[in-house]
C-alpha cells in the first residue's frame, strides 16, 4: 500500500466510507438473518415505515466514520 497520508482528503475519505459502509451493512444483515430469521430482519430494516431511517442511519455512520479515520491517517498519524 501506498502511503496513506500522501492520498487525496477526498479519495482517502470515501476509500473509508465505502468499506465501511459495505462492511457494517453486511454484518447488520447477517446478524439480523441470524438471530431473528428472514421475515423479522426485512421487518426491521427494509419496511415500508423503516428503510429509509436504516439507509440513513448507515450514511451517517460511514460518513462520521471515514471523515475521522481520514483525519487521522492526514494530519494525526504522520
Amino acid at each position: 500500500m501506498s502511503d496513506i497520508s500522501k492520498q487525496p482528503f477526498l479519495t482517502l475519505f470515501f476509500r473509508f466510507f465505502f468499506i465501511f459502509l459495505i462492511v457494517v451493512t453486511l454484518i447488520k444483515v447477517v446478524f439480523g438473518l441470524v438471530s431473528d430469521g428472514y421475515e423479522s430482519m426485512m421487518n426491521e430494516f427494509f419496511s415500508a415505515a423503516n428503510w429509509m431511517q436504516f439507509v440513513k442511519m448507515q450514511l451517517v455512520m460511514s460518513a462520521v466514520y471515514g471523515a475521522f479515520m481520514t483525519g487521522y491517517y492526514k494530519f494525526i498519524k504522520k
